[in-house]
């Protein structure tokens, strides 16, 4: 049942005029008509004794009244409760990459705080693989991840795009000169989790040399702090976001490498429902899209860039 319509038959009920109770509620009288004719076909009963200047409620109608007027207290103290940020004290849960919990998320994380106080927040971090697989089970509220997910009540918000950067350690002693897809095969790949969008790029870069592929290993590892550890230690190459090694690079742990084939940014994505289930999750993603903003206009072009437009 329609509460607008409710809230239309208790307004039409106060003010028994057509005309008024729809310059009350900013429709038209035709509007107002076709509420109150679609509420008295569900209910089966007339609400109302129609003349020429007023109309009166009907036995059923007033019986009717008592129902509806409570039902559009209870929606709008609802409404008033939703919009009081210091009182709200609900659930969500958000499923994250590692790629922003290592670079903008405990921003984020500040930011809803000061927004919602009361708010208790849990949080999954994952693949994006597994994070998807999560929601689609409405396991979680709002995933922060790689990819859109595509279904029905699912809305999808572009929150920034990390460029990526092949990066080494000063220990493989590979020097600065420009390396092509062949030279970089002769080091072991680490790669982030197998059929993510990266290692989808790494199998599609070096599929098209075949001496690259004679020689490339590639290692496929779902923990970014485990990839950057790894590389760190010199165990092999890794083509990452710089902004989740701002301290590696300042420490010179890792270098970025000089490579001729670019490889492609990574988008970052806010997904969640749609049906209005959690009132909370659309707000709660345009703070997250607000931060990722943030953080690419003070870090610059090399580092983030705010995103392209969802197709």
């Amino acid at each position: 049942m329609n509460i607008r319509f409710l809230e239309t038959f208790v307004w039409l009920a106060r003010l028994r005029n057509f005309r008024l109770t729809a310059e009350r509620l900013h429709t038209t009288q035709a509007a107002v008509s076709s509420r109150i004719a679609s509420l008295e076909q569900d209910f089966g009963v007339r609400l109302f004794d129609r003349s020429a200047r007023e109309v009166a409620l009907t036995a059923d109608g007033s019986k009717a009244l008592v129902h509806a007027e409570r039902m559009v207290k209870l929606m709008r103290e609802m409404k008033d409760d939703m919009s009081d940020r210091e009182v709200f004290a609900g659930v969500i849960r958000i499923g994250v990459i590692e790629s922003i919990v290592h670079s903008w998320f405990p921003d984020f994380l500040g930011r809803l705080h000061r927004a919602f106080p009361r708010l208790q927040i849990e949080i999954v971090s994952d693949t994006t693989i597994h994070l998807h697989e999560q929601f689609s089970k409405s396991n979680l509220d709002l995933v922060l991840q790689a990819e859109p997910v595509i279904g029905p009540q699912v809305s999808n918000i572009a929150l920034c795009e990390f460029p990526m950067r092949w990066v080494g350690s000063p220990k493989l002693d590979i020097g600065s000169e420009t390396l092509s897809l062949s030279d970089l095969a002769a080091f072991p790949i680490i790669s982030f989790a197998r059929n993510s969008g990266p290692h989808a790029v790494i199998e599609r870069l070096f599929s098209g040399s075949e001496r690259a592929e004679r020689t490339l290993h590639i290692n496929c590892i779902a923990s970014v702090a485990t990839m950057i550890r790894l590389a760190t230690d010199g165990f092999g190459i890794t083509a990452v976001p710089p902004a989740i090694i701002q301290r590696e690079l300042n420490e010179e742990s890792l270098h970025l490498l000089r490579v001729d084939t670019e490889f492609p940014a990574l988008a970052l994505i806010a997904c969640f429902r749609s049906d209005h289930e959690n009132p909370l999750t659309e707000t709660v993603a345009r703070i997250a899209q607000e931060t990722a903003s943030d953080f690419a206009l003070n870090w610059g072009q090399e580092i983030a860039r705010l995103p392209a437009p969802l197709g």
